[in-house]
């Protein structure tokens, strides 16, 4: 039976510790998750759209600061470099077909990486976003610690970088589906490294759902183009904006 008191106790023991951001974080995740598996595991109910509503809910219900959350938060925070690195094991595995396929993988890294980055600014401009917001967006397909360095070093505001990080993400798992039965697109290895390039590390889980090897296309895409943005994306931005007059 619930017991009102017990759980007042309970939350007053998490709020006054960093337990709580941790917690939170893990027990939006669970729930998110649930609901993704009572959908069918529908790529519309993506389950980190859901644990991050589900974590600003309660951030705005309790009056709770990020930064009070975080600081238990980045516990689940510094696993993201392990988990990164990580995504080689599966890659290795797939070494042979990425040789076959040196080429036109590298086209089409090359190709993915700068459309990214030229269809950001150059929306964005159209939109009439200021130079500032231009450079910021810029790097959004590229995970997150590379896109925070890239922009940064643009000019941008790394924070507001990391946002469009997340839903430049989301947006991919969700869409990306639909998108490649409406282009007819079949191949695993193509999915996967579609995604990878066009949403970095909440493509490449999603990409790991469908099969192994699109979760190693995918995590070969999100490697490769990080590095791509950080070497294209210093000239490229500057570039466009000095020939848009900015």
């Amino acid at each position: 039976m619930f017991n009102f008191d017990e759980f007042t106790h309970f939350w007053v023991y998490l709020a006054a510790s960093p337990l709580l951001g941790l917690t939170l974080t893990l027990c939006a995740y669970l729930c998110a998750q649930w609901i993704y598996a009572r959908c069918g595991f529908s790529p519309l109910a993506n389950p980190v759209a859901i644990a991050i509503t589900i974590i600003a809910i309660v951030l705005v219900a309790s009056g709770m600061s990020y930064q009070r959350y975080f600081a238990g938060a980045q516990f689940v925070h510094f696993l993201l470099g392990p988990a990164t690195v990580a995504l080689a094991v599966p890659l290795a595995r797939q070494v042979p077909r990425l040789r076959r396929n040196l080429v036109p993988l590298a086209c089409a890294l090359v190709s993915g990486s700068v459309t990214a980055i030229v269809s950001a600014v150059g929306v964005a401009a159209i939109l009439g976003a200021s130079p500032e917001l231009e450079r910021s967006i810029a790097p959004k397909s590229a995970t997150t610690p590379i896109a925070m360095a890239v922009s940064e070093h643009l000019g941008g505001v790394p924070a507001l970088t990391a946002v469009l990080v997340i839903l430049t993400g989301i947006c991919g798992a969700v869409m990306a589906k639909f998108l490649f039965n409406a282009l007819r697109i079949e191949s695993h290895a193509a999915r996967g490294l579609a995604l990878g390039v066009a949403s970095h590390g909440i493509g490449t889980a999603r990409a790991f759902q469908v099969s192994a090897e699109m979760g190693a296309y995918a995590g070969l895409g999100m490697g490769l183009n990080g590095v791509l943005t950080a070497l294209l994306a210093p000239w490229l931005v500057p570039l466009m904006l000095d020939w848009m007059g900015k």
